[in-house]
């Protein structure tokens, strides 16, 4: 575990604050891999700030809930759930199979998908077979670097490997490759802070939910956590809150806007079909 953890404490009415008995509502226990911008990231003043502290800050205000959400390394997160050290995960976890025969998933918030990123003024990119002859740069081990190994040879493009996602998109601005390839939150935030790179491209076969993982036997906390998610993609605020990080508004489709039927991901482990109505403070 890092030094360093954000406590946050959601100002309330009084009238919310105070559970029978006066006793005070226990904190949500969360937890994020700080290092992971722009869903979370240092500040300067200490503790860790970004798209997903943000939303799940919000999702507890609005359950009358304070929540703590500790910064560490993303490899130990799941295991520290599992614990009992956590009672959610506000990391941006993909979902899959795998994943969902172990834990209990929301609904996706946001799809995850790779993306390539170009220099402003470059020609764009409409399908796989226009990186014929070009080189991409890839962050290092990741697994947009996988998918660029595995697949340079069918599609004709070289690979060129950097240390750091940032070293990518710079060697994009300074026209040492055609494009990066990464996932489209972080292509697109990169883009917030680099005006020369231009969020281009999606391949859109690697589209997954990001979603919030609980214990399989905490049902009735996912299922509360997941009513507020989708109020807030009913309310506007999720898509608001998703274009303030990344700068682009979320389309009509995109997970920031729809509300899926039941409690989960459909189609995988764990998804309860059981209709229910939203319901909203």
């Amino acid at each position: 575990m890092r030094s360093f953890a954000l406590a946050l404490f959601c100002a309330l009415p009084l009238a919310l604050a105070a559970a029978p008995g006066n006793a005070q509502p226990q904190p949500l226990r969360s937890a994020v891999d700080g290092t992971f911008a722009p869903h979370a990231f240092p500040k300067l003043d200490g503790g860790v700030q970004g798209f997903n502290v943000d939303l799940f800050t919000e999702v507890a205000r609005r359950m009358g809930r304070p929540i703590t959400i500790d910064s560490a390394s993303f490899s130990g997160l799941v295991p520290a759930l599992n614990a009992g050290r956590y009672d959610f995960l506000a990391a941006p976890v993909t979902v899959t199979a795998e994943r969902a025969e172990n834990l209990l998933f929301t609904e996706g918030y946001l799809y995850t998908e790779f993306q390539f990123g170009i220099r402003k003024g470059g020609t764009p990119i409409t399908s796989l077979a226009d990186l014929r002859g070009k080189a991409i740069a890839v962050n290092k081990g990741s697994a947009y670097d996988a998918w660029a190994q595995k697949n340079a040879a069918t599609y004709g493009f070289t690979v060129q490997t950097f240390d750091s996602q940032p070293d990518a998109v710079q060697a994009v601005v300074t026209g040492r490759v055609f494009a990066t390839l990464g996932g489209n939150t972080t292509i697109r935030y990169a883009a917030t802070r680099t005006p020369m790179l231009v969020p281009d491209f999606t391949i859109k076969e690697t589209r997954a939910h990001w979603a919030a993982p609980f214990r399989r036997d905490n049902a009735e906390l996912r299922n509360a956590v997941e009513n507020v998610l989708e109020c807030m993609k009913k309310d506007g605020s999720l898509a608001a809150l998703s274009e303030k990080w990344f700068g682009v508004k979320p389309a009509a489709d995109d997970a920031e806007n729809t509300a899926f039927p039941g409690y989960g991901v459909p189609g995988l482990p764990g998804y309860d079909p059981t209709p229910h109505e939203v319901r909203c403070n």
